[in-house]
């Protein structure tokens, strides 16, 4: 598995959106399985709202980090594993399903370890997304360090793919998003103020026309 992203923490971003899923969709109480945590950001946003916290990740590098944000950290490669721990009543696949070459494989684990009544969040690139389209236009797929073309994605979704992965592996989607384009990466030297009024424009843009503007696609689900 590749490193993931860094976490986003501005208006519009898919983390910001996948915390305040998780604040609205999960209980209080319960286990969290965070995985592909990353930096655990994420895990620590949402801590307080479960009994138990767990972050998986594959960098080991990241253990002593991981380790004040998450109640236990696993250290795996989400490509092997089989089986995760049972009776979680939340789970988070953050950026991740594209990375991998099975994902129904990992799927499929998720569906047994989530209780009956717990709730999985995803989120994937959308390689419908207008700039891709218009790339595509002008003859121009090129892979990137970073973004919808990822020089590490092995899958690209749209939105009803992503639909079909969710329902083909079991699940039943309760609720659907988009994150806006990361403008401050791209654009990062603009003043603070013009990024603000872009990412609140961007955002009520995407909230229109989902299929066509969202950068990425966050999903809640639960076993069907």
């Amino acid at each position: 598995m590749p490193n993931v992203y860094a976490f986003k923490d501005f208006e519009g971003s898919s983390h910001r959106i996948l915390i305040d899923l998780i604040h609205r969709f999960a209980g209080r109480g319960g286990m969290l399985l965070d995985l592909g945590a990353a930096g655990g950001e994420l895990g620590a946003a949402v801590r307080d709202q479960f009994d138990r916290t767990v972050g998986f990740e594959y960098d080991v590098d990241r253990l002593e980090q991981l380790r004040g944000r998450f109640d236990q950290v696993v250290i795996a490669d989400l490509e092997t594993i089989r089986r995760l721990p049972a009776k979680a009543d939340a789970i988070v696949l953050a950026d991740i399903l594209e990375h991998l070459p099975h994902p129904s494989t990992l799927l499929k684990c998720v569906r047994q370890s989530l209780t009956d009544g717990g709730h999985l969040f995803v989120s994937v690139p959308n390689i419908a997304n207008v700039t891709v389209r218009i790339g595509l236009l002008f003859g121009i797929f090129e892979y990137r360090e970073r973004g919808i073309l990822d020089e590490s994605h092995l899958r690209f979704y749209t939105m009803r793919a992503i639909k079909r992965e969710m329902e083909n592996a079991g699940f039943r989607i309760v609720a659907i998003r988009g994150s806006s384009v990361p403008l401050r990466l791209i654009v990062g030297w603009a003043p603070e103020f013009l990024l603000r009024i872009g990412e609140r424009l961007l955002t009520i843009v995407t909230r229109i026309w989902r299929s066509l503007f969202a950068y990425q696609i966050i999903i809640v689900a639960r076993r069907r």
